[in-house]
């Protein structure tokens, strides 16, 4: 008997020849190809002038950081001076000797590059090192440029690392339906292929059935796939175990980090006030009522003098305003739930982010004018006010007190706005005391 007849031979040997057709064609794709490593044009540069041995960069790297690094720093940023990167491509050697020693005297002969400079930078005085030697400002230097060099070279081996896929996706143009193509036809011919076997393995068990085989035989060839003995394996079993004791701790540390963040807090107050009302409908300004919020550190909760305001005469008979009366009558403060809670440890001033910064109720506290019993919108976390800062502008137009500092940032950070960080928003002691 003839398990493969012969259309059924010619339609394998088909399938066959395509897929190897396919798997040549997929890995000669440009897109597979290799691009060549780039060269490491990083090389360290000597400079005239300097030794560039590895004893005087140490002794400079000790000097440097005993002396500049407070006011300098070997790259392009800006600390309190210029960042050093490149500086020995920007001045000659012969200055920058006399500008380290003695900057002020080189500012007070006139020298128009020294003058420059120092109106550039807010006429900072830079300290003068008069101790120093011409030996030990080189020295300074050679560390300079050697730090310089290592930055290039890290440069270049991170553009060795991604450049050459980068080059071979420019080259090849990254034709992506030709690629789609390539790994549709391959699911066909795997289709097929998979067909084709299940057919055999049909034929073959339809054959040895006809057969007479010996007991054990027919077993082994009446035998069922068992789908679900992988789902009771040992291994299976253990890595649901692992993903399950995962998934706890994750919740369980979610939890730990929400101890303390009451966003959606609304706890029920003493007297059914309604902002919806107060300053939804009649608009009643926030400073009205919480009379510290533009001149003090905390907004006040309003006390009951400012309800008579109003209610002396409005709503005499309402339930909720009789216990204004009765806290009146008794000399007791109503006992309103404060909703937003900062740690103690925490400095936070209304003034400053209103008055000054300019900053809307809303941004913090959420539509207020909408709640009919206020409730705590953000997480007033840590990191909820440092993503603030970073994203904050500071609003700086008619404000004196920020010339100088907008002039500043302009200088070191060109067209960026000048953010609250910029300004110091993320120093520890702005809000710790």
């Amino acid at each position: 008997m003839r398990l493969l007849n012969k259309p059924n031979r010619l339609m394998l040997k088909g399938i066959c020849y395509a897929s190897i057709f396919l798997i040549v064609m997929l890995f000669s794709s440009p897109a597979w190809a290799q691009e060549a490593a780039p060269q490491d044009n990083a090389s360290p540069q000597a400079v005239p002038g300097l030794d560039m041995s590895e004893a005087t960069i140490a002794k400079g790297k000790e000097l440097f950081v005993g002396r500049c690094q407070s006011c300098h720093a070997v790259t392009e940023q800006v600390v309190i001076g210029p960042g050093l990167k490149g500086v020995l491509e920007r001045r000659e050697l012969p200055w920058l000797l006399k500008w380290i020693r003695n900057s002020q005297a080189l500012i007070q002969s006139g020298d128009p590059i020294a003058v420059q400079v120092y109106n550039e930078y807010n006429q900072t005085q830079m300290t003068s090192f008069l101790d120093l030697s011409d030996d030990d400002i080189k020295a300074i230097l050679a560390y300079v440029k050697s730090a310089e060099n290592q930055q290039q070279q890290a440069a270049a081996e991170v553009t060795a690392q991604t450049g050459g896929s980068e080059a071979a996706q420019a080259s090849s143009g990254i034709n992506q339906s030709y690629l789609v193509a390539i790994l549709i036809g391959l699911v066909i011919v795997l289709v097929l292929v998979l067909a084709v076997l299940l057919l055999i393995v049909s034929l073959l068990t339809r054959f040895l059935k006809s057969q007479n085989l010996p007991e054990e035989d027919l077993e082994v060839v009446n035998e069922k796939i068992d789908l679900t003995a992988p789902f009771r394996s040992k291994a299976f079993l253990t890595m649901v175990g692992v993903f399950f004791l995962l998934v706890v701790a994750k919740a369980g540390i979610d939890s730990l980090m929400d101890v303390g963040v009451q966003t959606g807090y609304a706890p029920t107050q003493p007297i059914a006030f309604s902002h919806k009302l107060h300053a939804g409908k009649y608009q009643i300004d926030c400073q009205y009522c919480h009379t510290g919020v533009r001149k003090g550190k905390s907004a006040n909760i309003p006390s009951a003098n400012i309800c008579m305001n109003c209610h002396g005469e409005i709503k005499r008979g309402s339930p909720e305003i009789q216990k204004i009366y009765a806290a009146i009558e008794k000399n007791e403060p109503i006992k309103w739930v404060r909703v937003h809670n900062l740690q103690d440890f925490v400095y936070f001033n209304h003034a400053q982010h209103v008055q000054v910064g300019q900053i809307e109720c809303q941004q913090c506290h959420g539509e207020v004018e909408k709640m009919e019993v206020v409730q705590q919108r953000s997480p007033l976390t840590m990191g909820w006010c440092i993503d603030c800062h970073r994203k904050t502008v500071v609003k700086a137009e008619g404000n004196d007190y920020y010339d100088r500092l907008l002039q500043f940032h302009k200088n070191n950070a060109g067209k960026k706005p000048m953010t609250v960080e910029d300004i110091g928003g993320l120093e520890c002691s702005k809000c710790h005391y």
